[in-house]
């Protein structure tokens, strides 16, 4: 399953709670979380989510006063093997496109993870990967 769809990035307060104030807006509104990547500085954290509505996503946490921003990424499901992420960058590579940033999980206990990636371009991305 490898599919181009939409990142929303928000930043929160570097504080204790934060994070938990917009998880629980998730859940209120009954948004299912599939990514989830932070990067903090001094006094905030840069969230990135990708969840089963995007548009709802981004709807609902703006009504809460959040700044969302949405980009397009290509989400990817993943083998856990060794080497499955190198595989990928190569082929990306090769194809002259470049990864800006990615994120991704697994749990142990399964043989797939899924795999966040911000391109330099998503449709070629796509396009070579389904290739």
């Amino acid at each position: 399953m490898n599919q181009i769809t939409r990142q929303l990035a928000l930043l929160l307060s570097n504080q204790p709670g934060a994070l938990a104030r917009m998880c629980r807006i998730l859940n209120d509104s009954e948004i299912r979380l599939y990514a989830l990547s932070i990067g903090d500085t001094v006094d905030h954290c840069v969230v990135r989510i990708v969840t089963d509505d995007w548009q709802r996503t981004k709807r609902v946490l703006e009504e809460h006063n959040a700044l969302v921003v949405d980009t397009e990424v290509v989400m990817i499901e993943q083998k856990t093997d060794p080497g499955t992420l190198g595989l990928i960058a190569e082929k990306l590579a090769r194809a002259k496109i470049n990864i800006d940033y990615a994120y991704t999980s697994a749990n142990p206990a399964f043989k797939k993870s899924l795999l966040i990636l911000r391109t330099s371009n998503t449709r070629k991305t796509l396009k070579v990967l389904n290739s």
